[in-house]
């Protein structure tokens, strides 16, 4: 066989696993977009043509469907309580996981190693395991006088959300502190700069990749989580977050898959624009922080 045969075949080989690689790739596609196709597509029809049409284009191009699932769901004030919620928790995660990989990263000691391992060990913990323990304890962190409560308030939530955002957090910034050269700190000291504005204004600027990609991740696990605010949040309707005020479409013998379907819709769009807008920093974010973590 010449040398042109081989290459001819070695081509060969190479588009026929291009073009199984291709379909493969639009089977994933498609399993990810379909079940997204018919959540919109049935959240404009009525309960009529859902049971009898799930897959068609609906008869009216109407929004009287979201109109109702706003009003039922009190939209806007689910979604003021979920952006108080999750932007506070992921602001102090953020300032919070910074500051802690920095130091762990930095000091290089056997102390600051074990830090380092014991919250990577955390994120082995099922959040369901500790849930109703950590819940119930909790719920006796209350004053009375002066009204403070752990449970059944929006700051209470906020610090659930911290401490279990933290570990994920400190992971990803301690690999990317380690790639920020020493020297530019050693110099910032040089000039005069204490501990504070040596990290504020040498350091976090340098980890911009990685803390868009903390605070998305953390934005899209905390706006869809429904569990750890039915527990917290308990059954005040004035403090429901967008995934609990979903929910009370669900009834026990009758679902409104129509006004279900539309609320859905409602509470995925702010996170698909935030993750549009930030997409090009998350992928770079995430191997600045896997590099040397």
């Amino acid at each position: 066989m010449t040398a042109t045969n081989r290459q001819v075949k070695h081509k060969s080989k190479i588009n026929q696993s291009n073009k199984g690689l291709t379909i493969l790739g639009w089977l994933f596609s498609l399993a990810i977009i379909g079940p997204i196709y018919i959540m919109v597509i049935n959240s404009f029809k009525s309960r009529e043509q859902i049971f009898t049409d799930q897959l068609g284009l609906p008869e009216v191009w109407s929004f009287q469907y979201y109109q109702e699932a706003a009003q039922k769901m009190n939209y806007f004030n689910s979604l003021k309580n979920s952006l108080v919620v999750v932007g506070i928790s992921v602001i102090f995660i953020v300032i919070v996981a910074s500051m802690a990989a920095w130091a762990i990263a930095r000091r290089g000691t056997k102390g600051a190693n074990l830090l380092y391992f014991m919250f990577i060990s955390t994120i082995l913990i099922p959040f369901q395991s500790v849930m109703l323990p950590l819940v119930q304890y909790f719920t006796n962190w209350r004053i009375p006088s002066i009204g403070f409560n752990m449970v059944g308030t929006h700051y209470g939530l906020i610090f659930f959300n911290i401490g279990f955002g933290l570990t994920l957090s400190v992971f990803l910034y301690t690999g990317a502190v380690k790639n920020v050269p020493v020297s530019m700190e050693e110099s910032a000291r040089i000039d005069g700069a204490g501990t504070f504005q040596t990290f504020w204004r040498i350091v976090f600027p340098n980890l911009g990749p990685i803390t868009v990609t903390v605070g998305i991740l953390n934005v899209i696990s905390y706006w869809n989580d429904y569990l750890l605010p039915s527990l917290v949040l308990t059954q005040n309707p004035n403090l429901r977050t967008i995934p609990l005020s979903t929910f009370y479409f669900f009834g026990e013998f009758n679902i409104q898959w129509n006004l279900a379907l539309a609320g859905l819709v409602m509470t995925i769009i702010p996170v698909i624009l935030v993750y549009i807008v930030a997409q090009r920093w998350i992928i770079s974010g995430i191997m600045a922080g896997a590099v040397k973590g």
